[in-house]
């Protein structure tokens, strides 16, 4: 990846998991990088891994009802959706750099995988 897009990167990478926010800053990284999470929003975060199109308004109203804030829900919302985005950029990065080393006219100007979260 060129240092210029790493860079900017690792920034928004900082400033969306470890700036002060509603929701801790560790149940945000723990979203974002796959770890557990509290049980009650376990099921929330596993769905905008997976499938967060399928995100209904109910489930977003039962974390509300359950006791969290809208500001805890965007926070967990944005912190999980861009630990996935980040997985798949990294996974598509790691396949182009492995294609263009096994290509026999592999010229070496493919992209590098990004640098994994901190």
């Amino acid at each position: 990846m060129d240092p210029k897009y790493a860079d900017k990167l690792r920034e928004l990478e900082r400033r969306l998991l470890d700036r002060p926010g509603e929701l801790d800053p560790a149940a945000r990284r723990a979203a974002a990088e796959g770890d557990p999470v509290p049980e009650d929003l376990s099921a929330f975060v596993e769905k905008v891994r997976r499938h967060a199109y399928k995100v209904t308004d109910e489930e977003v109203r039962g974390l509300l009802d359950a006791g969290w804030s809208e500001d805890q829900v965007f926070e967990l919302t944005v912190a999980t959706a861009y630990g996935a985005a980040r997985r798949r950029l990294d996974a598509g990065l790691g396949a182009m750099a492995s294609d263009a080393s096994a290509s026999p006219a592999g010229s070496g100007t493919a992209a590098q995988p990004a640098e994994p979260m901190a």
